[in-house]
């Protein structure tokens, strides 16, 4: 799954050198990000002028705290691969004007033409991003109240769900279906169910996942398990 997904963007930054990528952050996508820091190491392609905006990001994180996806993107790839600080736009979960804080994300995805590539995992909840079920088709990036199902996830990572914020900023859902091309990644049996649903059932709220269906140019890439209930 990593290696499929990490082909195709390396492929497609070989080819064009100012890419825009859209990156999630989270279990699903650690392969991904490893294949990429190893064939920029080995000198197979340059992540020099590649521009980076990330999905969303927990309300009340710095980017320099461990557990905000801010500092999750800069570990796991931009810090490691060359990305400049000028092509890298993350949101910042501790801005004091929140509204304004997303409305400038989304005008900075606009001066860039909008996102070529985006790369998606999936909760188990169906949410991409943190859109979680329930959210509009049409959304674009706000402040979402996180379900209990997303902070139960995420919970080891901050050793008590007490402590897993409550709120976060989050692409929506129509900023992601602008995307002109979206690779959905899903691995483990755990995600099978959400996946058949996203995939077969009908487009639906409950499973905000299931808008890429209409998607012109979505790439599906699962493991075994992750693919069983199709």
């Amino acid at each position: 799954m990593s290696a499929k997904a990490a082909k195709i963007v390396i492929r497609e930054v070989n080819k064009n050198q100012r890419l825009v990528l859209g990156l999630a952050s989270g279990r699903t996508p650690l392969g991904f990000y490893q294949r990429l820091r190893l064939a920029h190491k080995q000198g197979k392609v340059s992540f020099n002028n590649v521009i980076v905006f990330n999905l969303d990001e927990y309300i009340g994180l710095g980017k320099d705290y461990k557990n905000s996806y801010g500092y999750y993107l800069r570990h796991q790839f931009a810090d490691k691969v060359g990305i400049k600080d000028s092509n890298l736009y993350l949101l910042n979960g501790r801005a004091k004007d929140l509204k304004k804080e997303c409305q400038n994300y989304e005008a900075k995805i606009r001066k860039q033409n909008g996102i070529d590539w985006l790369i998606l995992g999936i909760g188990k909840n169906g949410h991409i991003a943190f859109n979680e079920p329930g959210s509009s088709f049409r959304s674009i990036t706000r402040v979402i109240n996180l379900t209990y199902s997303s902070r139960l996830a995420n919970a080891p990572y901050f050793n008590s769900l007490a402590k897993v914020p409550k709120r976060a900023i989050t692409v929506g859902l129509g900023t992601i279906m602008r995307a002109k091309n979206i690779i959905l990644m899903a691995a483990g049996k755990n995600k099978a169910e959400i996946i058949a649903q996203t995939l077969k059932s009908e487009k639906n709220r409950a499973v905000p996942a299931s808008a890429l269906q209409e998607h012109k140019n979505l790439i599906v890439i699962l493991d075994k398990l992750a693919a069983s209930c199709l």
